[in-house]
């Protein structure tokens, strides 16, 4: 009986071993598992971040490009001892205001000489106003004075029938360039 009992105690001991070490064991792998889904959640975690810093660094990259071009489309004019700044578009309005200011000026000095009128030009009331092909996307005190320059040079050249300032170029006239540039007195910066 004594036999029995200790085959029975070993028996027992072996069961009470083989389900520890089982037990043992799926905590083990269920400890596995568990690491498996904290690498995989660390590794998606990564790849967010990283997602993140190269759409922050391309936003870098879109910012400071954007930053370049507008700088590059800007201007500064300098008049009667300060600066204004405009933009590409404001500076090419400048520049056709005085152009159609030379443009009106020759027609008015060439129809004052034809009349026999004496050279003026601040007797034509298209001076006065000088907003001739105004638009309002820069202010009409600096188009009306640009303007006002072009036409000055057009009515010398138109009354004194020249070409000192300007061109006819197939029945286009425009304002020299190196002349525009004196009058405008533009900088890009």
């Amino acid at each position: 009986m004594k036999l029995f009992n200790f085959r029975k105690m070993i028996g027992i001991s072996a069961l009470g071993l083989v389900a520890v070490l089982g037990m043992s064991e799926t905590a083990n792998a269920q400890t596995w598992r568990n690491d498996q889904k904290q690498e995989r959640k660390i590794q998606k975690q990564q790849e967010k971040i990283q997602k993140q810093r190269a759409k922050l660094q391309q936003q870098r990259i879109n910012s400071r490009n954007v930053y370049a071009n507008n700088n590059a489309n800007r201007y500064r004019v300098y008049r009667n001892g300060a600066y204004y700044n405009t933009d590409n578009r404001g500076a090419e309005l400048l520049r056709q205001a005085v152009n159609a200011g030379y443009q009106q000026g020759i027609r008015a000095g060439q129809s004052d000489r034809n009349g026999r009128r004496n050279s003026s030009w601040n007797n034509s009331s298209v001076y006065r106003t000088g907003t001739y092909g105004y638009q309002s996307y820069v202010d009409r005190n600096q188009y009306q004075y640009y303007f006002q320059q072009g036409f000055q040079k057009g009515y010398q050249d138109g009354y004194n029938s020249q070409s000192r300032y300007g061109s006819n170029n197939g029945g286009g006239l425009n304002i020299l360039g190196t002349i525009l540039n004196q009058v405008l007195n533009i900088q890009q910066y």
